[in-house]
């Protein structure tokens, strides 16, 4: 394995960034599960605590000076090789693999099954709090990887390929979204592909799979392509999908928990 091989390597670290699950009461304490138990040396990547606090949205990107602050504390480097993980499925990991790149980090990866993978492959664990020396980040924005609401309105203006990670439930209108006061639905012209469609067995499932999917769908991977979801976080598990089949794609960061509060959004429901 790629990771077995490269633990000891300095220049290369593993983060675990996983979210609570959606809907689970009482919250899952996933921190409590990484302190438990993690792959050797690998540090939390906290992306709630890494979000922007200044909005009441959720999950939105901070400054790329608070990011940088935050991951040289933690002592990531934009330079090293970062491998992200999650303790179970496919969810918020994409989340960090793209907001680590959105701000620069150069070799950033995603690892094939998580830390179940590991488990199973019987490579060793570790538990309790892991520090590194500090390090130096330079985080600059890529631009052309996030939308905001205004670009949004742009390109459903323009026709462009939106691609809404959301349940069909909850797509369609016919289910409830689960912040209070949000309208269910989606934007005019979106296109519904559920982010689970792309998970097999807590894996994304293999590019000629992704690829299927996304052609069944209508989707021009050799036209941009722009991901949402509730908050921006399975977006990112539809851009990592994109990515691996070679498509040029973004992230609406504000994703429907911006869109459906705002005056000027157009909502559309199944009839």
């Amino acid at each position: 394995m790629w990771l077995a091989n490269r633990r000891a390597d300095p220049n290369t670290v593993v983060l675990d960034a996983t979210l609570p699950p959606v809907g689970v009461t009482p919250p899952v304490d996933t921190h409590a599960r990484y302190l438990e138990q993690h792959i050797p040396g690998a540090l939390f990547f906290d992306i709630e605590a890494l979000s922007d606090h200044s909005t009441t949205l959720p999950h939105m990107l901070p400054t790329a000076e608070d990011f940088a602050r935050s991951m040289s504390a933690l002592g990531v480097s934009d330079e090293m090789n970062i491998l992200v993980y999650e303790q179970q499925g496919v969810f918020s990991a994409p989340r960090a693999w793209w907001m680590l790149r959105t701000f620069g980090a150069k070799h950033v990866y995603i690892l094939d099954g998580g830390l179940q993978a590991w488990l199973e492959a019987g490579f060793p664990m570790q538990s309790g709090p892991v520090q590194r020396p500090p390090a130096i980040f330079n985080a600059k924005l890529d631009h052309e990887a996030v939308k905001d609401f205004a670009q949004i309105q742009q390109m459903l203006t323009s026709h462009g390929q939106i691609l809404d990670a959301r349940s069909a439930a909850r797509f369609s209108g016919a289910a409830p979204e689960p912040r209070p006061g949000l309208s269910s639905g989606h934007m005019p012209g979106a296109t519904n592909i559920p982010f689970t469609e792309l998970v097999e067995a807590g894996r994304l499932k293999p590019a000629d799979k992704l690829r299927e999917i996304f052609t069944a769908k209508g989707i021009d991977i050799e036209q941009p392509i722009t991901t949402t979801c509730g908050s921006g976080v399975t977006a990112a598990v539809l851009a990592l999908g994109l990515e691996i089949v070679g498509a040029q794609v973004c992230l609406y960061d504000g994703s429907w928990a911006q869109y459906a509060q705002h005056s000027e959004a157009a909502i559309e429901k199944a009839s």
